[in-house]
Parts: structure tokens; sequence; C-alpha cells
């Protein structure tokens, strides 16, 4: 058997995700090269690993058995890479992360120049519905989690990165002109994240100061879900600019005008008041506070123009 440690986890990956074209993209590898990998692993057992019928990935039996020992030998070799590092007085170890949904958008400019400065550190980052991440934290299965409100019912620390800006959004065929659009958003249909989404409480709350009562409600479970949904006239919404930066520049999405808005919170990292924190989850930590109005100015520079642009 002369099967190699990348063939191993190009199967493991592709047996995970039920998909070569995931896989591809998971790894970073284009196609063709994942397809010549399986099949050079293939060559070494006389039992099917897999079987491609139609674009569908089935993993056989035989093959399962491989891709779990193929797991544990990456989980080892992992850890011999590890401690090595370790051994030389370098960071290492897993960061587990929980960010809403919309933080997404934010949270990955703080993590890149971080995890390329120190390999031996992997990442575990979920990205969910604000419930879930506080439930996340509350049971103290992650170091740190992003939001754009504080949890009420737990302490915690807290680290303020950027401004949160909400607008109200039309797609571009539609008609607000003016800085009084009540009575024209109380007749169009309206699209609310879920229940718990700090941006739904923000929008009921301007709903409520203008005694709006929407006609038609959407609700939807993700900030890209209700984009999607504004681009495709199924409504209006309130949400935050950050996701919006392609849309807006090309004309796709447009903003309402309302003397109210922007409504703005703050992107808070967050962290258990209590929580003994790991040296790979303080040294993280550090980085943040000293890093992050470099950060800021790199890569959200374009809005902070664009709000002070619309409300100089």
């Amino acid at each position: 058997m002369e099967y190699t440690l990348h063939q191993l986890k190009v199967f493991a990956k592709v047996a995970e995700l039920r998909s070569v074209t995931k896989a591809s993209e998971d790894l970073h590898l284009s196609q063709p090269a994942v397809s010549i990998q399986l099949k050079n692993l293939q060559k070494q057992f006389d039992i099917p690993l897999m079987e491609v019928i139609g674009r569908k990935v089935y993993i056989t039996e035989f093959g399962q058995n491989i891709a779990d020992a193929a797991r544990r030998i990456i989980e080892e070799v992992n850890s011999i890479d590890n401690k090595t590092l370790a051994f030389k007085g370098k960071l290492v170890g897993q960061l587990k992360i929980s960010v809403v949904s919309t933080g997404k958008y934010v949270m990955p400019y703080y993590l890149s120049d971080f995890l390329n400065a120190h390999p031996g550190v992997n990442l575990n980052m979920d990205v969910t519905n604000k419930l879930k991440v506080i439930e996340t934290l509350e049971k103290n299965t992650v170091d740190f989690a992003l939001v754009s409100t504080l949890p009420k019912h737990i302490e915690v620390n807290r680290q303020p990165l950027i401004s949160n800006t909400l607008f109200w959004v039309c797609n571009y065929k539609s008609n607000f002109s003016n800085m009084d659009n009540t009575a024209v958003l109380k007749k169009r249909p309206l699209i609310f994240r879920e229940q718990g989404s700090a941006t739904r409480q923000a929008m009921e709350g301007f709903l409520k100061r203008r005694n709006i009562t929407a006609f038609k409600r959407l609700e939807l479970t993700s900030n890209e879900a209700v984009k999607q949904a504004v681009i495709a006239g199924l409504g209006n919404s309130l949400m935050p600019i950050i996701g919006l930066k392609s849309s807006l520049k090309n004309n796709i999405i447009r903003i309402i005008p309302f003397q109210e808005t922007p409504i703005k919170t703050e992107w808070n990292l967050i962290w258990l008041k209590n929580k003994r924190l790991s040296p790979l989850a303080q040294a993280y930590l550090t980085y943040i506070r000293e890093e992050k109005e470099k950060i800021k100015m790199a890569k959200f520079q374009w809005y902070s123009d664009f709000v002070n642009k619309l409300h100089p």
C-alpha cells in the first residue's frame, strides 16, 4: 500500500460532504485534482470505496471504514504538528467562535491575519441564529461569540469591533423619494428575520414607534435570504448594510430614506464574565485589541464612507 496523506485527506472530505464539487471547494482544489487523488487511492484497494450515480456520491460500507480510519490518521498527524509547534513556543489549538448570521460579513476579517500568523491554530466558527449563539455561550462550548446586541440574562465581557448600521431597503424598482415614507411602507409587504434576531427587534421597535402594522409579513431565517427576497421584490426590510456592499454599488438594492435611520448598534466580541481564557484565546483577544482599528480602516472604510455620505 502506498496511499498518501493527501489522498486520505481528499477522500475523507469527499466522504464527509458526499460531493466532489463541495470537497474541491472546501479543499481549494480543482475538481479534476480531487478526482485524480480519488482514482489513485482507489487503485490500491480491490473493494470499491465509493460509487457515483448520476451526480450523487455514495460511500460504500468499506469506504466508510476507510474514511473513518483516514480521519483518525489526519487527527494524529495534526496532533504531531501541533506538538512540534508547541515545543517551539508557538500557539497551537482550536479557537471556537459562534457568530450570528450577519456576522459572517465581519468576523473573517478579524481572523485572517491571526490565523495566517499562527499555522498551529485551527478555527471552528459556527454561523447560526442569535438564540443558538447565546446557547453555545451559556454552555461554555465556545471561546467567543459575535453579536450586535448583548444578552441580558448572562454576564459577559465584551470587546467592541465596529458599528452595525441598519437602513430600510427596497429593490431598484421601488419608489421611495422623501424622508417620510410611512404611508408607503404601510402598503408594502415587510420581510422580518426570525424571532430573537437583533435585526428583528430593531425593526419591530421602529414599526411600533411609527404605528405601522404590516399588511403582509414574510419571515426568513438569514440575512442573505432577506436580501434575496428584497432584490426579488417580495417586500421591504430593515437590514444591516454591512452585507449589502455589492448590491448597493450595483444599484440592485436602494436605501429607503427615513428621518429615524440609520439605526445603530455595535458588533461585539463577547465571552463569559468568569471564563478562564485559554492561552490561545487570550492571545487572540490581545491581537484584537491591538489590531482592531487597523482592520477597521483596511477592510471597512467603504462602510464608514457610505454611512457618512448618507448622513454626514
